[in-house]
């Protein structure tokens, strides 16, 4: 009985292994060359592994899209929200969210640089599972940063009249400005001028005791 569980759990443990190894070319292959880029061939061929062996894990290029996506959703969670585990809710919460974001980019987490970025201009006016996964993701992202400034309002780091979404809005498209512009034309400045703009922007909608926050290192 051990004998056979062993060998259920080295199974188990190289499926996921092989697994790991797959997302994690797959999410630079597609923040470069987009998820229509995938194929199970083309993966087997590239890391030298059977295609009826990574089939067996995925089933089928749409599945493969998909477990990108979520494997990419973790990786960007990991850079981005993790670190901020400690950091209590206000400006400075909001501040290190948007340089988190910042330097995800800019360190090229994923080849191509923001990996929904680049999918979300794949899939923005197609139908099905994946453009829903790529809109869901989206959504979150917005949502978080709407809820992240909601919660500094709250603490009284931004003004009570603030428009949260319009903010939201504004600075999320600083962020994927810079990410364009520096992965099109290889202009790192962008970075350093999106850093400024947010900031700007956040100050300007901040309280006095937010301003000290935003201004602090």
């Amino acid at each position: 009985m051990s004998d056979t569980v062993t060998k259920t759990d080295g199974r188990v443990e190289r499926g996921n292994q092989t697994r790991r190894l797959v997302l994690g070319r797959t999410m630079d292959i597609a923040s470069v060359e987009g998820l229509e880029g995938l194929s199970l061939g083309r993966i087997a061929t590239e890391l030298k592994l059977s295609k009826s062996g990574v089939f067996a894990l995925f089933g089928s290029k749409e599945e493969l899209q998909l477990s990108t996506i979520r494997a990419a959703a973790a990786v960007f969670a990991e850079n981005v929200v993790t670190p901020l585990k400690d950091v209590p809710p206000g400006a400075r919460r909001v501040r290190e969210l948007c340089r988190n974001w910042l330097t995800y980019s800019s360190e090229r987490v994923f080849a191509g640089g923001c990996f929904f970025y680049a999918v979300s201009a794949e899939f923005d006016a197609r139908t099905g599972p994946v453009h829903d996964a790529v809109a869901r993701t989206r959504r979150d992202w917005n949502a978080y940063m709407e809820s992240s400034l909601t919660e500094a309002q709250a603490v009284g780091d931004f003004a009570g009249d603030l428009d949260v979404e319009q903010l939201a809005f504004e600075v999320i498209a600083l962020m994927e400005a810079a990410n364009a512009q520096s992965v099109l034309l290889g202009d790192t400045q962008t970075y350093d001028r999106a850093e400024r703009g947010i900031t700007a922007r956040l100050r300007a909608s901040a309280t006095d005791r937010g301003r000290v926050d935003l201004d602090a290192e």
